[in-house]
């Protein structure tokens, strides 16, 4: 894993081996990141990566530019990764240990972008409580957007405000907005 564009551009992310995660891809990534740098002005944007594992989304949206960036995860190791490097790399990344359920539940303020990549074997009902969750308390901004990343296997198209959905390998991102 390596951060693809900005200040930390070719910075390569090594977390422990033992962390409970899936990160994104280079690749798709990437093509995400191409999406979003044509929608957002990244050093304007408030940020919520849900489920950041190893903080490969979050360092990117700082290395570009982004300066409120708020990253969840449970687990303690993941947390302490992105501390850790936020510090040493200089960035303004907020890591915060919490389920992201009573996280949604309990949140205050607005976001631009909120990105949940939670685990694959999700249940389409699991991700439809985050998506709920997100819109019925309001997190997004009126011009904001919400990305759920998940697997091929998993159909978002049930669930209201779907905008788009990009497909690169195994990841797809389902795009949610207000305007739909």
């Amino acid at each position: 894993m390596r951060i693809i564009s900005g200040t930390h551009r070719g910075r390569k992310i090594t977390p422990p081996r033992n962390l409970p995660v899936r990160p994104t891809t280079d690749r798709a990534k990437e093509a995400l990141f191409n999406i979003l740098g044509n929608r957002f002005y990244f050093e304007e944007i408030k940020v919520l990566d849900l489920f950041a594992g190893t903080g490969n989304i979050s360092f990117e949206f700082a290395s570009r530019g982004s300066r409120d960036i708020i990253s969840v995860d449970q687990h303690a190791g993941c947390v302490k990764f992105i501390q850790e490097k936020s510090a040493e790399w200089g960035l303004p990344i907020r890591a915060v240990r919490m389920d992201v359920f009573k996280y949604l539940q309990t949140a205050t303020g607005k976001f631009d972008l909120i990105l949940a990549d939670p685990p694959y074997n999700f249940s389409e009902a699991e991700l439809k409580e985050i998506h709920d969750l997100i819109y019925d308390r309001e997190l997004l901004e009126p011009d904001g957007t919400l990305i759920i990343e998940h697997s091929k296997k998993t159909d978002l198209s049930s669930l209201n405000h779907l905008a788009e959905v990009r497909k690169y390998g195994n990841s797809w991102f389902s795009f949610f907005t207000e305007e739909k």
